[in-house]
């Protein structure tokens, strides 16, 4: 079992930047997937990116070029950089392990993260 908790959301004007940090409570060298999703006010939650143990990573289309997905074995840390943020980047951002991509194990409480216009 493994768990997380995200940091780094907060309030940010349109076209800032943030950057969300997951702190896993054990070694996530084994954990195969490390993904990050995002739940918007009255949205369905939805993968934003992913991260395999070899440094694969996925992103669902809309994001590609604005997020980047990294992770820090040796600090049992993955990250979200989220650069010109607009509006309807607005969510509640969670991290998540194991399982696979868009049906991982383990989640975080998450982290609010709202872009003023």
């Amino acid at each position: 079992q493994v768990q997380l908790v995200e940091s780094g959301g907060g309030l940010v004007q349109a076209g800032g930047s943030l950057r969300l940090s997951c702190a896993a409570s054990r070694s996530i060298f084994s954990v195969n997937v490390m993904s990050w999703h995002r739940q918007a006010p009255g949205k369905q939650r939805e993968l934003v990116a992913g991260i395999t143990t070899g440094g694969d990573t996925t992103y669902i289309d809309s994001l590609r070029g604005r997020f980047t997905i990294s992770r820090d074995n040796a600090k049992n840390t993955v990250y979200l950089q989220m650069n010109s943020l607009n509006p309807e980047d607005t969510a509640v951002y969670y991290c998540a392990a194991g399982g696979k991509i868009r049906t991982p194990v383990y989640w975080g409480q998450g982290t609010q993260v709202t872009v003023s216009s």
